[in-house]
């Protein structure tokens, strides 16, 4: 159960924190977003604030912030249909009845003749009770109401499409930004929680009847060489010691202002079937405020190096796409995780959060990186692609990528089985 609610939490948290970045540039441009969704498929929670329908949705995998203007709106009213309108106070039309105009008794119902909801926000239609002919004026906060379910219309100035490429590239680029964002705020949470590691072979802590313990080593010392070959990281001395388990070795370590020199061998245990020496010592952590910030920042620089390299080694074929991991994958790790600790659940959290923000930035159709492109594109011509066939581009994209997600999850419940 633990394992579950860890999950959700994480998923729901990395999700959320993307699509935000979107919802709140698409805002900030003057954009209508009409709806914010975490998961895909039925929805199992909505909740309507202001423009924007809030809802979560079954599968879980991914979200999204469906802005108008990014993809063809669902009611598309011609010439020739039969529609039944409502109007304000002002005369203006601020009710379309798509259909079920039983259910609006007090709807002028006409037929279109011309329609136009972008710019002059017009609708010119012969009245079907008078047989007269009308050129009504249409509110910005208009309703379509289709199957007794309300949509606001989307003034041009409030489509996507409308606004230019840096509020475009913007609004698109603000969902992996805040998965930076995130793991950077976690990493200086954790850092203040458990401090900072420092960088030195600052001794942390000495366990009891431990090599290092029988030598009087003590905390604070810092060792600065071992066998006379000097040691200037914390990595440098823990792979020594590793290196040479029941061997003697001589440390020199500063302890004040003064060097003190001690022979101790390293206890020899057993590491993934593999013969490793141990001092029985912990790292030292640091708690300065700078410290700690500049460590949220170099840790998510560290993590995303490490990732784009796992990166490059699947696109030069050093590693195989079995490396890959879906929902499934990624629950089983976390459940490995959980039983670890809360902090390594945090760090978890946060570089599956960097990694949510690389993919997303890939130049692939369906992702982020893919639409940037586009937007790059329209930069360069001075204009828009064709909607449609961008729209074809993403479509495949899309399609392509849950093949792919099925893929990794069928090999994920196979790994599970194994």
């Amino acid at each position: 159960m633990n394992t579950i609610i860890a999950f959700i939490f994480m998923f729901g948290l990395l999700v959320f924190i993307h699509e935000l970045g979107h919802l709140i540039l698409a805002k900030r441009a003057g954009m209508l977003a009409r709806e914010f969704a975490i998961g895909f498929g039925p929805k199992i929670f909505s909740y309507r604030k202001h423009e924007t329908l809030y809802t979560i949705r079954l599968l879980p995998i991914g979200g999204y912030v469906r802005v108008a203007g990014e993809d063809p709106e669902i009611i598309d009213l011609k010439p020739g249909h039969h529609i039944g309108l409502e109007f304000n106070d002002l005369g203006e039309v601020n009710k379309i009845i798509v259909n079920n105009k039983s259910n609006h008794p007090d709807a002028k119902v006409v037929e279109v003749s011309r329609i136009d909801l972008d710019h002059e926000l017009t609708i010119e239609a012969n009245d079907l009770d008078t047989e007269t002919f009308h050129k009504y004026s249409v509110n910005r906060q208009a309703l379509f109401v289709m199957d007794e379910k309300e949509t606001l219309i989307a003034p041009y100035d409030r489509q996507f499409s409308s606004k230019n490429t840096i509020q475009k590239g913007l609004q698109v680029f603000a969902g992996p930004f805040m998965n930076f964002a995130l793991a950077i705020a976690l990493f200086i949470a954790l850092g203040f929680a458990q401090g900072v590691p420092a960088e030195q072979a600052i001794i942390g802590e000495v366990q009891e009847d431990s090599p290092a313990a029988a030598v009087d080593i003590e905390a604070g010392d810092q060792v600065v060489s071992i066998d006379n070959q000097s040691i200037n990281t914390w990595t440098d001395f823990v792979r020594y010691v590793q290196e040479r388990p029941g061997e003697t070795v001589e440390l020199t370590m500063e302890r004040g202002d003064e060097l003190v020199t001690t022979s101790v061998a390293p206890a020899e245990i057993t590491e993934q079937g593999q013969s490793i020496g141990q001092l029985g010592v912990r790292r030292h952590f640091e708690d300065a405020p700078g410290d700690v910030i500049a460590y949220g920042f170099t840790q998510t620089y560290d993590m995303t190096i490490l990732i784009l390299d796992a990166l490059g080694q699947l696109v030069t074929g050093q590693l195989s796409l079995d490396a890959l991991a879906g929902p499934v994958g990624i629950y089983s790790a976390t459940d490995d995780v959980v039983q670890t600790g809360f902090f390594n659940y945090i760090m978890w959290t946060a570089m599956l959060s960097i990694n949510l923000g690389i993919v997303n930035l890939l130049p692939l159709p369906a992702l982020d990186g893919g639409r940037l492109i586009f937007i790059g594109l329209e930069a360069i011509r001075g204009k828009p692609l064709d909607p449609q066939k961008e729209g074809i581009v993403h479509f495949i994209g899309f399609t392509l990528l849950m093949l792919l997600m099925i893929a990794v999850t069928w090999n994920d419940i196979e790994r599970l089985f194994m």
